[in-house]
């Protein structure tokens, strides 16, 4: 076991501990994948600080604690999470509410939403569209190195599908919102799959909130499949508090002349680590990637991109931007794999952070890995203090130097947050980023838990 061995040793056990039961409630193909996973976590561990891609990033804050035995929720567990309200107004949005990585069991359990898309809970997908699940599911989520991948193989059982059929173009949004609720502190996984086929388009937003003070541990895991031509944006926000750590990784499989693009947007949380794989799997396909971080107190955010150029006439950016504040840490690794045959790749890739205080650190490790000679492929990376000109010239114009900063500050956030096509989501971004820059938000905001 390559990982920290006596940290890896308690999942081993609470698999063994609770397998039966995860396994008396998820279809027979989802369990398919079980034995096998385990076997890989066994060999790979909980990644530590001498596995190259966590470098920086300490996950025994959060995993080295013993949490509940595996949470299988009952009819009455739904009620708090069917009460909970998105406070983005005027969003028009399909709603999917997910308590601790379980799809409710109050209403059905798969919809079908206008023009025959389909959204649900993945365990009943693989019983009813059995063809598509054995089509995709398991087929982009894999790892020879992130054994927490195939921790989340072998033990989720539950989480969302989304079917949006060849040719559709569903302009509504679906929104998904990620809560996290216990009497006690709680590890749990979810798994997600996306098909988005041909020539469709669709947008999804997924939010994360905390509904109670406890220590919570998510670990999950998501594959989208986005077919030959089709357009598919993520955004996802995560707003839990400093007892929170969520592991997210996100696996996008692109055909050829498709375009995507993946948003991140961390605003709160203990510790958070975001992995995002995209693979470029057709010529001419296009892929964003963005990521805004706002850290204070001891919070630790960090930010993985994988963008895998298989194609020829393929392109990919990257952007992502940090604020860091008090004694705040964070992390960019960003790769950009150029294969033999992808000859005329566009790649580009830039993280820029800015420190507040002397004891805030980031660290950033942009990648290019280039095996064709006929490309355009740049990097960069910066880590420092505000413009002083720029403050200087602000604070000649009449503006107090406290707010002269805040403008800054938001100016140079708000080249992500513009990238978010969603309107009525795009403005709550403004003002939350705002608010948590003023230090209003000493907690998630709108969240009903008054945990400081």
């Amino acid at each position: 076991m390559s990982g920290n061995s006596e940290v890896s040793e308690k999942y081993l056990n609470l698999y063994r501990e609770n397998i039966d039961k995860i396994s008396s409630i998820s279809a027979p193909y989802i369990n398919s994948f079980r034995s096998s996973a385990f076997e890989r976590f066994s060999k790979l561990g909980i990644p530590s600080k001498k596995d190259e891609a966590y470098k920086y990033t300490n996950l025994n804050i959060f995993f080295d604690h013993d949490y509940r035995s595996y949470f299988l929720p009952v009819a009455s567990d739904f009620i708090k999470a069917e009460e909970f309200r998105c406070d983005v107004a005027d969003l028009d949005a399909h709603g999917i509410v997910l308590l601790n990585g379980f799809y409710p069991t109050i209403n059905d359990k798969l919809r079908q939403l206008p023009s025959g898309v389909w959204i649900g809970s993945i365990n009943e997908a693989a019983l009813r569209f059995p063809d598509l699940i054995e089509k995709h599911y398991g087929k982009y989520a894999d790892s020879d190195t992130d054994g927490l991948v195939h921790l989340n193989t072998a033990m989720a059982s539950d989480g969302v599908f989304v079917y949006v059929p060849k040719g559709v173009r569903f302009n509504k949004p679906v929104q998904i919102v990620n809560l996290v609720q216990s009497e006690e502190d709680m590890f749990n996984q979810h798994r997600n799959l996306i098909i988005v086929e041909k020539d469709a388009e669709f947008s999804i937003i997924i939010c994360d909130h905390a509904l109670s003070p406890k220590k919570f541990l998510t670990n999950a895991v998501t594959e989208v499949y986005v077919g030959e031509s089709a357009h598919f944006d993520l955004v996802r926000v995560q707003n839990e508090h400093n007892a929170a750590c969520k592991v997210t990784h996100t696996f996008i499989h692109q055909e050829k002349n498709s375009i995507t693009s993946s948003i991140n947007m961390t605003l709160h949380g203990g510790l958070i680590r975001n992995s995002t794989y995209h693979f470029l799997g057709g010529e001419n396909a296009e892929t964003n990637s963005c990521g805004l971080y706002l850290t204070d107190k001891w919070q630790h955010v960090d930010n993985f991109v994988n963008v895998d150029h298989a194609f020829p006439n393929c392109t990919s950016n990257q952007l992502f931007k940090g604020v860091l504040d008090d004694m705040s840490t964070g992390a960019f690794n960003g790769r950009i794999l150029v294969r033999p045959d992808a000859q005329k790749t566009l790649a580009y890739q830039k993280n820029n952070n800015i420190l507040l205080t002397d004891d805030a650190k980031m660290d950033t490790k942009p990648q290019l890995e280039i095996h064709a000679d006929d490309v355009k492929c740049s990097h960069g990376a910066t880590v420092g203090q505000l413009d002083g000109d720029a403050l200087f010239y602000l604070q000649s114009r009449g503006i107090d130097k406290h707010e002269a900063k805040l403008m800054l500050m938001f100016g140079f956030a708000h080249e992500v947050i513009q990238n978010i096509k969603v309107e009525p989501l795009r403005e709550r971004m403004d003002n939350l980023v705002m608010q948590r820059l003023r230090g209003e938000l000493s907690r998630c905001a709108s969240c009903v838990v008054k945990c400081g």
